[in-house]
């Protein structure tokens, strides 16, 4: 696809449409939108534009798509995969202005929101009126919704909860022709016609611009319980997820993590925690709900399960402090990685009964690239993040070798049924990927729907494949 510069007149149109001080042009001022939390990424898009209201973006769309402009919608900036950067230039359009919750029914357990609105913010909101939006991605302080749903964004907590899937019901979308549509409705029930919903989750902007989202809310649970397990190996903590569940316990939380990621969350962020000779993994383990008798015996439970696996040691959070610590513990994890070394983090995701699998292979693969590799994450559903330390190896080999092993942990993932991403998208950084798990027919489809969608290929180009 060929596409077009911004030209002084285009430029002059789009100030008539957001305003002379919702338009950034200087080079300075761009940089912020070249990158955002993918290591080494830095695409400048030719101008960025901070509209306020769906007719805006509408108005910005029909005009990009006429004269050939690449358009790229962002949200704060927190993504891992570069689906946010403007690959081909051209303008970007951000969404901090859509910060708004317009309203949470309490009656129906529904909320509307725009897409800037930052997730932590949303979830404190419905928190206080009694209800819980249970979506919290490690950057829920700073991420915005919109791109949460852009990304099928999940958490700690799908594995009881779901990913945000479950929770979106409802869509006002931007395509990119300038038409504005809902993609659904306030129903808990859909079954009329194709599912615009879903597809619009995960598409990554490629699309269209979301400016509307309409959220399910469920009651709050009352209370619960927070255990750290400790173990000798990562065999046996990654063996003893998938038999928690197999026990009958379906916990809020089960998070896993290396002892690697531990020393270094303790190095870089301060954090006061005994970290005893001969542990090399531990398990973060929620169980809420509303009746404090039941969490206590499933606890009791999960430590007989603990048990069987060789577990060293179990904490048993006291206070909301040592939960809150315990918790920044494994949320900060992937900020200390980054502050110690030159990384690359992947996000690989199997049946979690195949952890161990997973695990042990990612370590043989490092051995054979020479690369050093820290592993934590949602355990609970399989979802496994793993930080690729460049360590010793050399500039050439980072550089040009590496991605052989990444390509080797992929196939393992997918052997083992899984795919290539599980939380973080595809963007630039896992394109090349693609092709381990789908078909050319894949391939083919997905071209047809984007056609359908983007005629013209203006929306978000370079992305997913």
């Amino acid at each position: 696809m060929s596409f077009n510069k911004i030209t002084s007149g285009i430029l002059s149109s789009f100030k008539l449409i957001v305003g002379d001080d919702a338009v950034i042009t200087s080079y300075a001022d761009l940089e912020k939108y070249s990158h955002d939390e993918t290591e080494d990424l830095h695409y400048y898009p030719e101008v960025v534009v901070k509209p306020k209201t769906p007719q805006e973006i509408a108005a910005l769309m029909r005009l990009c798509n006429e004269n050939l402009i690449p358009v790229t919608p962002r949200g704060a900036g927190t993504g891992l995969s570069g689906g946010a950067l403007p690959v081909m230039g051209g303008l970007l359009i951000s969404m901090e202005r859509f910060n708004k919750v317009l309203t949470i029914d309490e009656q129906n357990l529904q909320a509307t929101v725009e897409p800037g609105v930052v997730t932590e913010e949303f979830m404190d909101q419905v928190a206080a009126k009694g209800l819980l939006y249970p979506v919290d991605p490690a950057s829920k302080g700073s991420c915005f919704i919109g791109g949460n749903v852009s990304h099928g964004s999940g958490g700690p907590r799908v594995v009881k909860y779901g990913t945000i899937r479950e929770y979106i019901l409802n869509l006002e979308v931007v395509l990119p022709s300038g038409d504005i549509i809902w993609t659904g409705a306030n129903t808990l029930k859909y079954a009329s016609g194709y599912n615009l919903t879903q597809l619009m989750i995960g598409s990554e902007g490629t699309l269209g611009i979301i400016t509307k989202i309409v959220v399910k809310l469920i009651p709050r649970p009352t209370h619960d319980a927070l255990l750290l397990a400790s173990f000798s190996t990562n065999e046996d903590a990654s063996s003893a997820v998938s038999a928690i569940f197999r026990a009958g316990i379906v916990p809020s939380a089960v998070e896993f993590m290396e002892r690697r990621g531990v020393e270094w969350v303790k190095e870089h962020d301060g954090i006061t925690f005994d970290l005893k000779d001969g542990i090399e993994a531990f398990l973060l383990i929620e169980v809420d709900g509303t009746n404090q008798e039941v969490i206590f015996a499933d606890c009791e439970k999960i430590n007989q399960v603990l048990e069987e696996f060789n577990c060293q040691d179990v904490l048993f959070a006291d206070t909301s402090a040592q939960k809150e610590e315990l918790w920044r513990m494994r949320r900060t994890m992937a900020v200390s990685v980054k502050s110690n070394s030159i990384y690359k983090e992947e996000d690989t995701v199997v049946p979690r009964a195949c952890l161990p699998q997973l695990i042990k292979g990612i370590k043989e693969i490092g051995n054979k690239y020479g690369f050093e590799s820290i592993c934590y994450g949602h355990a609970g559903d399989g979802n496994v993040h793993t930080n690729i330390i460049k360590g010793q190896m050399s500039d050439e080999d980072w550089n040009n070798k590496l991605k052989d092993g990444i390509r080797e942990v992929f196939e393992l993932t997918v052997s083992l049924g899984g795919t290539i991403s599980g939380e973080h998208g595809i963007g630039v950084v896992q394109k090349d990927y693609m092709a381990i798990k789908f078909t050319e027919v894949h391939f083919e489809i997905w071209r047809g729907i984007k056609k359908v969608f983007d005629k013209n290929g203006i929306l978000n180009p370079g992305k997913i494949f």
